[in-house]
């Protein structure tokens, strides 16, 4: 008996060390700045690089935003620190769109709504804000002490504008640079980050240069020429990298990817046979015997001042934004009968044409100076095409479905703390190929996709 019992012991302290012998060891790579020096990071760009989401700037979004999470990532190989300048809570200030209702509008949340025919559903919500009750968002701490120079709606050639820090109230359309800048109405975005010495930035610009025509469909803005932006571009990196500081820069995405542009299709006029005829009668009875509508989908109707009469029907290949009145749609017939869709709601395919070109010349410029200034080169135009298709981080799926993607926030544009966690995540991967790093990647607990209520 005693002998089975030692048997039976030898032959389970085997096989505990033969298990131990045969599981494999997590070999965790260590934390490594390879060649580039982290110790003080900086970040310039527009929306993306603000944090701005949900159609707003707001504290918590900035503080989850992707050069924030990048720089806690790359404080296990340097970074000292990241100061932004923050909103003073989580209500923020959004630049409203539609300017004639009020200038600025608070950040959207998912709630329920009564459209005009009564239908009650899930919808983004957001209030108007006056300018005086704004006054708390248009101040901040003038100084040198940030590193994120990131500015909502910037143009390039804003970074380099003294004007673009005067105060909203003096006239200035865009209030976001007056809040941090060292001396505004005389220093310079593009003074003020240079003037940080730092030794690694991250840059994404050359977005709001493009989109800040796109989102109003085509008007009130021009999108400058790539050899402008090309040109600009020398400027600052000349500048940044004249210490030798190392840096990252992102390409630019298809606007098909964002829900903004794609949620309201140019055929969403579903008529019955009825509405079909009715409408037929008044447009021939006109002599507008070009625009016609069938049982089914139909293009809405857009001036046109190349068509008869001055107006035509959208067809494939344009598009519609989101912030086009839908209730006005539902209810009033607008965009089929007696008032055709504003310009500031839809992109023709002459936009649509320019828009393109803008994007791929833009990212052929900003591939060049990543080789030209020796630069990590994000590929977000790839990256966002993949978001499109679908992708899968850490057991979750997202796609650029608006709302149920997880993915973007409820402005149909700017992602959310989720979307910009994995957004980081792409800079790391780029940052670290070039300059064999190794940096842990974000897992942001504390990031927020589209919250219902």
């Amino acid at each position: 008996m005693k002998a089975i019992q030692l048997f039976i012991s030898i032959f389970i302290l085997s096989s505990f060390a033969l298990f131990n012998a045969c599981t494999p060891k997590l070999d965790i790579p260590k934390p490594n700045a390879g060649t580039a020096d982290f110790s003080k990071v900086i970040a310039i760009g527009g929306n993306f690089m603000a944090g701005y989401q949900d159609g707003a700037l707001y504290r918590k979004g900035q503080q989850l935003s992707i050069p924030s999470l990048l720089a806690e990532q790359l404080k296990s190989v340097g970074c000292a620190g990241f100061n932004q300048p923050l909103m003073p809570d989580n209500n923020g200030l959004g630049l409203n769109s539609k300017m004639w209702e009020s200038a600025f509008i608070t950040p959207s949340h998912l709630g329920y709504k009564t459209d005009c025919k009564g239908v009650r559903g899930l919808s983004p919500l957001k209030n108007t804000i006056s300018i005086s009750a704004a006054a708390p968002y248009l101040t901040g701490t003038a100084g040198n002490s940030f590193q994120n120079f990131a500015v909502p709606f910037a143009n390039i050639a804003d970074y380099f504008n003294p004007a673009f820090g005067n105060s909203f109230l003096s006239g200035n359309k865009n209030p976001y640079f007056n809040r941090f800048a060292s001396n505004p109405g005389a220093s310079t975005v593009f003074g003020d980050a240079k003037a940080q010495s730092a030794t690694f930035f991250t840059v994404w610009v050359g977005m709001e240069d493009i989109y800040n025509y796109a989102s109003t469909g085509g008007t009130g803005a021009t999108i400058p020429s790539s050899a402008n932006f090309s040109a600009y571009l020398d400027t600052l990196f000349a500048g940044l990298t004249a210490n030798g500081a190392k840096g990252v820069i992102a390409t630019i995405p298809d606007f098909r990817v964002f829900p903004y542009y794609t949620l309201v299709a140019w055929d969403n006029a579903d008529l019955r046979q009825v509405q079909a005829d009715s409408l037929n009668d008044i447009y021939t009875g006109g002599g507008l015997t070009h625009i016609h509508f069938t049982v089914g989908r139909n293009g809405f109707v857009i001036p046109d001042t190349t068509a008869n009469g001055g107006v035509r029907q959208l067809h494939s290949g344009e598009y519609m934004t989101l912030s086009v009145p839908l209730d006005s749609m539902k209810c009033n017939k607008y965009g089929l009968l007696f008032v055709p869709i504003n310009d500031r709601y839809s992109l023709t395919s002459a936009e649509v044409a320019l828009i393109d070109a803008a994007i791929s010349s833009y990212n052929a410029v900003i591939t060049q100076k990543a080789a030209q200034y020796n630069l990590a080169l994000a590929d977000m135009y790839s990256y966002f095409n993949s978001v499109k298709t679908g992708i899968k981080y850490d057991g979750a799926d997202y796609n650029a479905a608006f709302v149920s993607g997880g993915f973007f926030s409820l402005d149909g544009y700017q992602p959310n703390q989720k979307g910009y966690a994995l957004i980081a995540n792409e800079f790391i991967n780029a940052i670290s190929i070039k300059y064999n790093a190794v940096i842990p990647p974000v897992n942001c607990v504390e990031c927020n996709g589209v919250l219902f209520p």
